[in-house]
């Protein structure tokens, strides 16, 4: 009995430290990506045309990070 409740223990701990990281990680991410969408906000683009411009540049950012996590 008592190695069940040790390896539930063991389990719900790991669990614990797992989602706890999986939360730091996601706040990274939006910290990262909410600084990119400022610096655009910040720049103050003169036309719609230099706005999306930017807008792609960040999306393409955006799409090779995920390309790069996919492979890895």
């Amino acid at each position: 009995m008592a190695t069940v409740d040790s390896s539930a223990a063991f389990i719900k701990e790991y669990q614990e430290r797992f989602e706890k990281k999986l939360k730091e990680n996601e706040i990274v991410l939006l910290e990262h990506w909410k600084s990119q969408i400022d610096k655009i906000e910040n720049s103050r683009p003169d036309s719609i045309a230099s706005l999306l411009l930017q807008i792609r540049k960040m999306s393409e950012m955006m799409g090779n990070r995920i390309k790069v996590l996919k492979k890895g």
